[in-house]
C-alpha cells in the first residue's frame, strides 16, 4: 500500500515513469488552470489593475478616497471652524442619566451649515451671547458624538477670538463689542 505520489517506479515499456513526476506535472496544471492570479513576466500590468479595483472594496480605503465623508463633514476636512451663534439651547442627555447639557446653535461662516456644538464647563454658556463669533471644533470622536449628548458632535472653543477656557478660569475677559 504505497501512495501513487511516492518515490515508487514502475518499468512501461521503454519509459520509467515515475508516479511522483506524473503527480507533480497534473498538480501545477491544475494549479495554473484553477487559479485566477495571473503569472507570468507580463503579469505586472494585470496585478496592478486589479489590485486599484479590489482596493475599493476595503472600507477604510474607500472612506479616504471617494470624497464623500469630506463633502459630507460639516468643517469640510478642517480642525476648527468659525461660525455665528444663532440660538442656546439645552439638550437632554441620553439614559441612563439625566441632565440638560448646555448647547448652541451655530451657523458656519466658510460654508453656512447649522450645527449643534457642545459648552464645556459649568457656567460657561453665560460667556456666550446670541450673534456671537464663535470657534469650534470636533470632539475628537471622528465625527461621532460624545457620551451621552445625542447628536452633537462639536465643542466651543473661543469666543469673539478669547479661549473658553481663559474666560472659565478668570484669565481673560470678553471684549466689550
Amino acid at each position: 500500500s504505497h501512495q501513487p505520489w511516492g518515490p515508487y517506479c514502475f518499468y512501461a515499456g521503454l519509459d520509467v515513469i515515475c508516479y511522483e513526476l506524473v503527480y507533480l506535472r497534473y498538480w501545477l496544471r491544475f494549479r495554473f488552470f484553477f487559479c485566477s492570479k495571473p503569472r507570468g513576466i507580463s503579469a505586472a500590468r494585470q496585478l496592478e489593475t486589479r489590485r486599484k479595483l479590489q482596493r475599493w472594496a476595503d472600507k477604510q480605503f474607500k472612506k479616504s478616497n471617494l470624497g464623500t465623508a469630506i463633502k459630507a463633514n460639516p468643517l469640510g476636512g478642517s480642525s476648527h471652524a468659525k461660525g455665528i451663534v444663532l440660538e442656546k439651547v439645552g439638550v437632554e442627555s441620553k439614559q441612563p442619566n439625566s441632565a440638560i447639557r448646555k448647547c448652541v446653535r451655530v451657523q458656519l461662516i466658510k460654508n453656512g451649515k447649522k450645527v449643534a456644538a457642545f459648552v464645556p464647563w459649568d457656567g460657561s454658556l453665560n460667556f456666550i451671547d446670541e450673534n456671537d463669533e464663535v470657534l469650534i471644533a470636533g470632539f475628537g470622536r471622528k465625527g461621532k458624538s460624545k457620551g451621552d449628548i445625542p447628536g452633537v458632535r462639536f465643542k466651543v472653543v473661543k469666543v469673539a477670538n478669547v479661549g473658553l477656557w481663559a474666560l472659565f478660569r478668570g484669565k481673560k475677559e470678553k471684549p466689550r463689542s
